[in-house]
């Protein structure tokens, strides 16, 4: 790990920080049957930092349905990245 980049408050300090990057512990979001969530917070070597989402969802079983799943999973992830980008940007700054 970067000498310049110590460990964050959120950081597990585990093995990985000597692989080039702070990981934070997992978030889960469990939904039993249906799906899961997991969200984990990462520092890179350069100092970059990423939110790391994996989800699995349980598809139906008829292909139709599954595609029909899937089309919409990219179509929601495509908003919660746009969301996601557009909250990190400044706030504008509003004239007195």
């Amino acid at each position: 790990m970067n000498q310049h980049l110590p460990h964050t408050d959120w950081c597990t300090r585990d093995h990985r920080c000597n692989l080039g990057e702070h990981r934070s512990a997992p978030l889960l979001v469990d939904l039993p049957g249906h799906g899961r969530a997991v969200l984990t917070r990462v520092r890179t070597d350069t100092g970059r930092e990423h939110a790391e989402i994996r989800v699995r969802v349980a598809l139906a079983a008829t292909e139709p349905a599954a595609r029909r799943q899937l089309a919409s999973l990219l179509t929601d992830l495509r908003q919660v990245v746009t969301r996601a980008a557009l909250a990190g940007r400044p706030r504008p700054r509003h004239a007195a």
